[in-house]
């Protein structure tokens, strides 16, 4: 059995208005991730929380650093914690 875990993402840069959470969901659901991403009210981050095989959220947050096309992602901070289990999808948080 893989081992699960969880991580919350503040990512920043050019990420809003550029479809940064809409590419985030696909590329979450693409890799059966589970958790949401939203706008942060600074216009310059996104934050986003994962659940799911260590191997695919770790695929997902390298994503992260490239982020959608007409992103350009400055940094990326992420928080480590212990799978609980919370989400069941991948929600776009407004």
């Amino acid at each position: 059995m893989d081992k699960k875990i969880r991580a919350r993402a503040m990512i920043r840069g050019r990420v809003q208005g550029v479809f940064f959470r809409a590419e985030t969901k696909r590329a979450a659901d693409e890799l059966k991730v589970a958790g949401w991403v939203r706008n942060r009210p600074d216009r310059t981050s996104v934050e986003a929380e994962f659940e799911g095989d260590k191997e695919k959220v770790d695929s997902l947050i390298q994503w992260l650093y490239q982020g959608s096309p007409l992103s350009d992602v400055t940094g990326v901070d992420i928080v480590w914690d212990d799978f609980k289990g919370d989400f069941q999808t991948f929600d776009i948080r407004h």
